[in-house]
């Protein structure tokens, strides 16, 4: 008998698909960070939380002006998990306290890339997350077959170039997907 290896995701975005009735995660594009045996752990790239660069910042050193760029940068709702908990999507060619390198991207948790951002030396591309979404082993697959998500290989400019509005669309579009001509309804041919 030949055993076939399971296929991870790692790297590759999820696109909720019409019907997911969780609100945590409808219409939501989720860059997966980590798939394998043990789980699965991603970033909501999509939904800004209202809070900015220079919120932050206020609480990490209260002791130093802020610059007036650190309101332009978004912070996004990165999922239902830790949402205390930061995370920095950057090109893995910067390095910081603690980033993880993930092919052609990074992901940091530690303040110092934000300090970098705020003044002026960080990672050109840049994407900032409170928060994560998280699924225990075989949790994810099983989503999977039940037509919860779609998935395609993450693709850089969408997390970087595109406004958070137009992310899920470009990705579904990757596949050749329209979301607006999918029923919500769910079911299994």
């Amino acid at each position: 008998m030949n055993a076939t290896s399971p296929s991870y995701l790692k790297h590759h975005f999820l696109i909720a698909m019409p019907h997911m009735a969780d609100p945590n995660f409808a219409q939501a594009l989720i860059y997966l960070v980590e798939h394998n045996r043990d789980g699965a752990m991603g970033l909501i790239v999509n939904r800004p939380s209202g809070l900015n660069l220079a919120d932050i910042l206020e609480q990490l050193r209260p002791e130093e002006p802020i610059d007036k760029g650190s309101l332009q940068v978004s912070i996004f709702s990165g999922g239902p998990v830790q949402t205390d908990r930061g995370f920095v999507l950057h090109p893995s060619d910067a390095q910081f306290q603690a980033t993880l390198g993930l092919g052609e991207l990074g992901v940091t948790t530690s303040q110092d890339v934000l300090f970098a951002i705020a003044d002026g030396y960080g990672p050109r591309q840049h994407f900032i997350a409170l928060g994560y979404a998280g699924w225990e082993p075989g949790q994810l697959e099983a989503e999977l077959v039940d037509n919860a998500w779609l998935s395609c290989p993450a693709q850089p400019h969408i997390l970087f170039d595109l406004p958070h509005e137009q992310r899920l669309s470009a990705a579904a579009a990757s596949l050749g997907v329209d979301l607006g001509l999918l029923s919500s309804q769910v079911g299994h041919a």
